[in-house]
Formats: C-alpha cells, sequence, structure tokens
C-alpha cells in the first residue's frame, strides 16, 4: 500500500525525493490497474489503429529510458538504443508489429528495470540538478526537472487510456 501523504523519500535531496514519491505513487497507482490481465488482454487492440494495453506500458518504459539517457548523459538514442526502443516510443503500425504475446511479468519487469536505473541515479543528485538548463536539439530550453514531470504525466495520461481499454475488454466480453 502506498502513503497518500505527499512526502519526499528518504535518501534523497527534498526536490528529488518528492519527484521520486511522485514517481512511485504513479507507479503504484498504474499496476493497481493492470491486475490479472491475460497475454490477450494486454495485446487486445480495439480498432486497427489502436494501441494494446502491451504496447502502452512498453512506451512508458521507452519515455523513461529516453528521459534517462537525456538526463542523465545529455544525449540522445544511440543507433543501438533506437533499433530497440523506436517501436515503443512511436507504438503505430511498428508497435502493433512487434510488440505482442508477451505476459504481465515481462512488462512490469521491463518497468522495475528502468525505474530501478531512475531512482539509482537519483539518488545521487542534489536538488540543483532539477533545474540544469538543457537544450532540445530544436532549441528549445528545457530543465530536468521538466524532463521527468513528463515521464509521470505521460504514465499517468496512458494509464487512463489502459482504463478504457480494459472497459472496451469488458464490454466486448459481454456482447459475446
Amino acid at each position: 500500500m502506498f502513503n497518500p501523504k505527499f512526502h519526499s523519500k528518504e535518501g534523497y535531496d527534498q526536490a528529488i525525493g518528492e519527484l521520486v514519491y511522485m514517481l512511485e505513487l504513479t507507479r503504484t497507482m498504474t499496476e493497481f490497474e493492470l491486475a490479472e490481465l491475460t497475454t490477450n488482454e494486454l495485446d487486445f487492440l480495439h480498432d486497427q489503429n489502436s494501441n494494446s494495453i502491451g504496447m502502452l506500458l512498453s512506451h512508458m518504459a521507452s519515455i523513461e529510458y529516453l528521459h534517462q539517457v537525456m538526463s542523465f548523459e545529455d544525449r540522445m538514442f544511440n543507433e543501438q538504443e533506437e533499433k530497440e526502443w523506436t517501436a515503443a516510443l512511436q507504438m503505430g503500425e511498428q508497435g502493433r508489429t512487434e510488440i505482442h504475446s508477451n505476459d504481465l511479468p515481462y512488462y512490469l519487469e521491463k518497468l522495475s528495470k528502468v525505474r530501478q536505473v531512475t531512482y539509482d541515479f537519483l539518488k545521487e543528485q542534489d536538488d540543483q540538478w532539477l533545474y540544469e538548463e538543457r537544450h532540445f536539439p530544436d532549441g528549445t530550453p528545457y530543465n530536468y526537472y521538466y524532463l521527468w514531470f513528463h515521464v509521470i504525466e505521460d504514465e499517468i495520461s496512458h494509464r487512463g487510456q489502459i482504463k478504457l481499454i480494459r472497459r472496451l475488454i469488458k464490454e466486448k466480453a459481454t456482447v459475446n
């Protein structure tokens, strides 16, 4: 169970600890929505243009991994990472072709491994790191706090899609 009282996680600087708490809370709530999903449910496509729950989970991992590369190493994907993560990052047709037939533990482990790298890195940073300014390839400035807010925001958004897909699966089962 999670602690619904907003706080800074012990072992981190104040603001980073608050960010870690938000990352943990977001993930706890996402995992709650995934309870007991079968491989068929993870692969369910409402129509030929939709994303599956499995694709959304892979996308969450890919967004976090990209943000690790950007904020921990100050770079974008290299060629190998691009091959490994593009289908999950972009979803769509490539995702439908490449991301399927995996069970829930597969996705949970992928998410967990990526997240552990985040926690380990953040433990070594101070709050000032969050505010360091960088620039996207197009020159737009950002700071690391924004990048990690986006990881949280993206997961929450896709959790909403997961709830909708679960409802569609249930409705389809009721009709059949």
